[in-house]
């Protein structure tokens, strides 16, 4: 591929303009943008170099002279969307703030349904994404322990919202594809399942269903995972 660099490269080491020559027409927070807007508006596999060019007004091949892969192109993404964390004055409450964390990381996602899917350590160490580090671990401060144990916490915190919120997206994705209504097959399949445990062959199954039959509070099974990963992490529980 042109301009894919020979050996590992950090988009982040990369000067961003040397310090000859004419004024770039574009700073990486244009590129950012302009790959952010495609993202949102039609999805990441319509985000390419020659889309992004086309969206900036150049050329493929002089997009490349900015960022050499389209790896890079993703790690700018990843970085401009987590420049909308809102980082706060930590209260003191490590658990609040955590939770407070986790629930706008929630939102953020659903702001950009793409960013779950380029969820990776690799494009943890970008300048929006130690700030957001940092912030973490300062609000973490009054809980007692390494700092190695609370980046595995914020990690764990990453995890559940990642996942809660790749569900919810495919979800939502999945029910506007149908012909019929999420309430209109949610009741056939929970008659189907009534079928199936009335045969006496689940019976715990049964008695899970008899206990909680639903409908199932979404956003409380979010604060209940959330709750358990910070107990887990709490000294004082």
């Amino acid at each position: 591929m042109a301009g894919r660099a020979a050996e590992p490269e950090v988009i982040w080491a990369r000067p961003e303009r040397s310090g000859r020559g004419p004024r770039p027409a574009y700073s990486r927070a244009d590129i950012a943008a302009a790959a952010v807007r495609i993202a949102d508006a039609e999805g990441l596999d319509a985000v390419s170099m020659r889309r992004v060019a086309a969206e900036l007004g150049c050329g493929t091949m002089s997009l490349y002279n900015y960022v050499p892969r389209k790896e890079d192109l993703y790690e700018l993404m990843v970085d401009a969307a987590g420049g909308e964390h809102e980082l706060w004055e930590p209260s003191g409450d490590w658990r609040a703030d955590m939770l407070r964390v986790a629930h706008q990381t929630r939102d953020l996602m659903h702001r950009h349904p793409w960013l779950p899917r380029l969820m990776s350590p690799v494009y943890g160490f970008s300048p929006n994404s130690l700030r957001y580090l940092e912030h973490c671990l300062a609000c973490l401060d009054p809980m007692p322990g390494p700092q190695g144990v609370k980046m595995e916490l914020i990690a764990m915190l990453n995890g559940i919202v990642t996942t809660y919120v790749s569900n919810e997206l495919a979800t939502a994705e999945r029910t506007r594809s149908l012909p019929w209504s999420q309430e209109q097959e949610n009741a056939v399949r929970i008659a189907y399942l009534r079928s199936r445990l009335a045969t006496g062959a689940y019976p715990r199954m049964a008695a899970a269903f008899l206990e909680d039959p639903g409908p199932i509070d979404l956003e409380a099974v979010f604060d209940r995972a959330l709750t358990r990963v910070l107990d887990g992490f709490d000294p004082g529980r």
